[in-house]
């Protein structure tokens, strides 16, 4: 793929043209639909893989197992569904989803009674905003940066926002997981800086093995202490089962109910979620398991770090405020449109909607780690893990803002650009970045992706399932 030896993340519109080439090459077993469209109009693909044929017996007990209506490709007996895109800063799933669906044809023991199906992209307008395609530092990354706010994002809206004011996308996603019931849900996720790891809902046995392999072989470091899955159930290096209602074994941050967002909905029809994250830039502190010395210690300096960085881009926002009106840059309060003096640029209102949604999330993450509950014991990984994740909250917050401000020609721009590029500078050096190739990334995922499936399949046929 072209897209891949360029090095080069593919946009929404780039992923749409190729799956598209992609079902005329291959029309009697690639198939590409509209799930739905988008807030701001746009359309959400979903390309299909069709399930090749399988032994009368395998697919009665498979089909029994799975009962429903599943697949658009002739009624598979089982199904995988790939999420690609829900966070629109991390664009490296849409690739991943192509290279799969390619392997899928070249390579179709995985197809044989389980159809393949690839939501290119979740969040289209989401990626629009988030224009850096071949970053090449995190400086660059970060110039046109953008992660809309928690209840903007498809798969955690159903967390954060009652059922009738979810967003299109989420609604399209959670149709999709309902006509499909897949076995395998998969969400492709990325981290700017860091190592790989793994989420599951429910334990696939045998995972951490494969993965291991992978990365290995990739020269990509293993997160084992992420910050995203702190205290939670780990069967292997970089492998976190999410813990069940009611466990003690929660120890990680975040706003949302993991629960409640669309990672849980195919456990309606007894499927299982993994999220898979790859970095872009690759640190070998997340792979220390040495004991830290002082994990309380660390906490608390790390909080009031992040407290102090917050307090300086809260500071620049205030500048801004007298700008943008009220809190989301768009309304004079009412509903009546745009304030004077508010921002012209249309992509002013959702960037500052981010700003102020991060800016918020920042006091609740301190209190966190300085509270009863930070760890007595834990490793340089997860010390390393929690640093990385306080740098980004206050980088991606600032990098928004300036994008803001820097289309006005606001005063407060020049420093807010020269506090942005510092922070990246710190950052990359702190952490002896280096960048992971886009093939790299998209091989990592995919072997993982088919190794999760195989080893769920597997477990299944060993219960007697399939």
């Amino acid at each position: 793929m072209t897209l891949l030896r360029d090095m080069r993340y593919p946009t929404p519109q780039e992923l749409g043209l190729a799956a598209r080439a992609l079902a005329d090459e291959h029309p009697g077993e690639v198939r590409l639909r509209q799930a739905g469209t988008s807030r701001a109009g746009q359309p959400i693909w979903v390309l299909s893989v069709a399930a090749t044929a399988t032994t009368t017996a395998t697919a009665t007990a498979t089909a029994t197992a799975t009962a429903g209506p599943v697949g658009t490709a002739g009624g598979d007996a089982r199904s995988v569904l790939v999420v690609a895109g829900a966070h629109a800063n991390e664009p490296v799933g849409g690739a991943t989803a192509l290279s799969l669906a390619r392997r899928l044809l070249r390579d179709p023991a995985p197809r044989s009674g389980c159809g393949w199906h690839f939501l290119l992209c979740a969040d289209p307008d989401g990626a629009d905003l988030h224009r850096t395609p071949r970053p090449y530092s995190l400086l660059d990354y970060h110039r046109y940066f953008f992660r809309p706010p928690g209840p903007e994002q498809p798969e955690w809206a159903p967390s954060l926002l009652p059922a009738d004011r979810l967003p299109p996308e989420t609604l399209a996603l959670t149709a999709l997981i309902d006509e499909l019931r897949p076995v395998l849900q998969v969400s492709l996720h990325a981290t700017d800086l860091g190592g790989t790891w793994v989420q599951l809902t429910r334990d696939i046995p045998g995972l951490a093995e494969p993965f291991a392999k992978s990365a290995a072989e990739l020269r990509i470091p293993v997160e084992n202490g992420a910050s995203d899955a702190a205290g939670w159930p780990s069967p292997g290096p970089g492998i976190f089962v999410i813990p069940q209602p009611g466990s003690e074994a929660a120890g990680a941050f975040h706003p949302e109910d993991t629960r409640l967002s669309t990672w849980y909905h195919a456990h309606r029809y007894a499927g299982t979620t993994a999220i898979v994250e790859v970095p872009m830039w690759a640190s070998d502190l997340v792979d220390d398991p040495a004991p830290h010395p002082d994990p309380r210690g660390a906490l608390r300096m790390l909080a009031a770090r992040l407290t102090a960085d917050a307090a300086l881009v809260g500071a620049a926002r205030e500048r801004a405020r007298s700008r943008d009106g009220d809190r989301d840059g768009n309304e004079d309060g009412n509903g009546h449109g745009p304030r004077p003096g508010g921002f012209e640029d249309p992509a002013a209102a959702p960037l500052l909607r981010a700003v102020d949604w991060t800016l918020g999330l920042i006091p609740r993450i301190t209190v966190e780690w300085t509270g009863a509950g930070a760890p007595a014991e834990a490793t340089a990984a997860y010390i390393a893990s929690i640093d990385a994740f306080g740098r980004r909250l206050s980088l991606r917050a600032a990098a928004m803002l300036l994008r803001v401000l820097r289309a006005e020609g606001h005063p407060a721009a020049p420093g807010l650009d020269r506090l942005v590029t510092g922070w990246c500078e710190e950052f990359a050096a702190r952490f002896g970045a280096r960048w992971i190739p886009v093939a790299t990334q998209v091989e990592h995922q995919s072997r993982t992706v088919l190794a999760a499936y195989d080893r769920l399949v597997a477990a299944d046929r060993a219960t007697g399932r399939a």
